[in-house]
């Protein structure tokens, strides 16, 4: 603004309440509360036209006549909870790290608390996945195929086999 005021021109204006982000946040908390759109938007200071689009959102064309569409405007969820059927990120770590110590099935499995098939299972799908994510972690792994006793490096992509990849540390 200072700027404007220096070469002569007038500067901008904003709009009192930057705008209607805490018109849209009130709007919706009164509307997960179970307030009827009306009403909410009476509440919030909006046309009822304005909070029927932002609840359900609205497509529209451009000047090129490609529709545009604006998703309805909701308030940000916490997360869903992860099953506890599915491992999670520190469980896969956790694995990646004691194949890298060379553990047995069935130590990885007592340590983490799971089933030895659940352990197999998850080193024979997603061997590359664990490659991926150590080295993302800064550390140098190398892969070696089980029985071959070939060494490939972690950026390489193993050919499919039907043995489970084995970690060790160079």
């Amino acid at each position: 603004m200072e700027q404007a005021e220096e070469q002569g021109r007038r500067p901008r204006r904003r709009r009192p309440g930057g705008g209607l982000t805490d018109k849209q946040e009130r709007f919706v908390r009164l509307i997960e509360q179970g307030v009827s759109n009306s009403e909410a938007c009476r509440m919030a200071g909006i046309n009822r036209r304005t909070g029927t689009r932002w609840r359900f959102g609205r497509t529209i064309q451009d000047t090129a006549g490609q529709p545009v569409h604006y998703p309805p405007v909701s308030a940000p969820r916490p997360p869903k909870p992860r099953h506890p059927r599915y491992l999670s990120p520190a469980e896969r770590l956790t694995i990646a790290d004691l194949r890298r110590e060379t553990r047995t099935l069935h130590e990885t499995a007592a340590a983490i608390g799971r089933n030895t098939s659940t352990i197999s299972r998850e080193l024979r799908r997603n061997a590359e996945l664990h490659a991926v994510v150590v080295e993302l972690l800064g550390k140098r792994w190398s892969i070696v195929q089980a029985g071959t006793g070939r060494t490939r490096v972690a950026g390489a992509v193993p050919r499919p086999s039907r043995t489970a990849a084995v970690y060790r540390v160079p």
